[in-house]
């Protein structure tokens, strides 16, 4: 099920005699804002582009707020079919040889964040610009979801600083 701007898709077999169909249907949610508001990170915040990433990690600039090496690109003008922050997380195999643990180190990263973007969407949409982020895990040991979340909070006050200064 994808939840977007407060309409909400919903997929169902439908079973008749003898066939089986498959049926998607549109049902707006605004009138229900507690499942509209909902923490979520879609598909469209991830970023995923080559071109993007290229431009990201060759004029971006970055800061450490350690674990994480926090490499940023902010665009003045927000467009309006793409979301206002598109997020990128990186966690090298040099450090972790099993993707098992790696995808820990990710899942961990993309939840703090996930609880926490807003105040920093909120600021982009009201200054009408768009950020790529890429967050980068530096440690060679893996985290508590607490010291995640603390460095993520510590890099989107930092963010969001340097979006009010116009930097």
């Amino acid at each position: 099920m994808g939840l977007v701007a407060g309409r909400k898709k919903i997929c169902f077999l439908s079973i008749s005699k003898k066939t089986l169909t498959f049926v998607t249907r549109q049902i707006d949610l605004s009138f229900m804002p507690e499942l509209s508001n909902k923490n979520i990170f879609t598909k469209d915040e991830k970023l995923c582009s080559a071109k993007a990433i290229d431009a990201l990690f060759s004029i971006g600039e970055s800061f450490i707020a350690y674990p994480l090496r926090v490499v940023y690109l902010i665009h003045e003008e927000s467009e309006f079919d793409k979301q206002s922050a598109s997020v990128m997380i990186s966690v090298p195999k040099r450090k972790f040889k099993r993707a098992v643990k790696r995808n820990r180190v990710k899942r961990l990263v993309r939840e703090a964040y996930r609880l926490n973007k807003h105040g920093l969407i909120t600021l982009l949409n009201r200054q009408n610009k768009r950020m790529d982020i890429a967050f980068l895990y530096l440690k060679d040991e893996l985290p508590e979801f607490t010291e995640i979340e603390k460095s993520v909070l510590k890099a989107m006050s930092i963010l969001s600083d340097k979006i009010e200064k116009g930097r």
